[in-house]
């Protein structure tokens, strides 16, 4: 349960958080939009204060139906973000959110230590060999089709073995290639709808068949605010509630835009495993 992030090893069997912060215009929770350097640098500064292990920069929304964006304007939303942190804050492992195998050569030459592939190299056939060769971890989400045509692919005949079919090919993929450092990400809010997202959930222990860490992803995202009634400015309560769920489900890394909430779970929940 270790990776390898710029030569230190994480270790995982202890749950981590990973902050978000989206460079973008639309990201679907207003405060995780970012566009500025001085305000990537405070919220980076105030996530690692508050105990993040990793942050992850993401110039690309992808919520369902997310309109697309152009890989330059991606490069040019990521790059500066990921070398203005290491130039102010040279220890953060930070993990690149794209599922473009430039953006993420462009971003591992600048410093990124994690790739984080929402469509497991589906989008890009290039993805996994740019990951093997210059050997960073890679996070594999499940996910069908493309932001843009996701909502209506939620069909499925198991939806666990389903998904875990899914990842069983895309490890063997990714090792026949050399990547030695993968994370599986059940991708909530992906594929999925509301039902299949507490279905997931409530199952999700059944992931460590895979033998590797699990990314849950559930800041936030419409699962509880639609069943909540509220919206994703509401939704810290309910995030903190499920993330609980999630640790409680065997997640070693829990994605989140509120740091400090979630690093007080993961403390509560060691505790309370020990």
């Amino acid at each position: 349960m270790t990776i390898n992030c710029k030569g230190e090893l994480i270790d995982l069997s202890t749950p981590k958080v990973m902050g978000i912060i989206n460079t973008t215009p639309n990201s679907f929770y207003a405060e995780s939009r970012k566009t500025s350097e001085t305000d990537i640098l405070k919220q980076v500064e105030q996530m690692l204060m508050d105990g993040a292990k990793f942050i992850d920069i993401g110039g690309y929304s992808t919520p369902p139906g997310a309109p697309k964006v152009e890989e330059t304007e991606e490069l040019k939303r990521v790059l500066p973000a990921v070398e203005n942190i290491l130039k102010h804050f040279p220890e953060t492992l930070i993990s690149v959110d794209t599922f473009r195998a430039k953006v993420a050569e462009k971003s591992i030459e600048a410093g990124a230590a994690i790739i984080n592939d929402i469509s497991a190299g589906n989008l890009d056939p290039e993805m996994m060999k740019t990951v093997a060769e210059y050997q960073v971890p890679y996070i594999m989400m499940h996910m069908r089709g493309t932001p843009q045509t996701m909502k209506d692919l939620n069909q499925y005949d198991d939806l666990l073995q389903d998904i875990l079919f899914y990842f069983s090919e895309k490890i063997s993929e990714a090792r026949a290639l050399g990547i030695n450092d993968l994370i599986v990400d059940p991708g909530f809010g992906f594929a999925k709808n509301i039902q299949q997202n507490f279905e997931l959930l409530s199952k999700m222990e059944l992931f460590k068949t895979l033998e590797l860490p699990i990314l849950a992803g559930l800041s936030r995202k419409s699962l509880i605010y639609k069943t909540l009634n509220t919206s994703p400015q509401e939704a810290l309560n309910g995030t903190t509630f499920l993330n609980s769920i999630a640790l409680s489900k065997r997640a070693s890394i829990l994605r989140v835009h509120d740091v400090k909430e979630a690093v007080e779970c993961t403390k509560l929940y060691t505790e309370l495993s020990k």
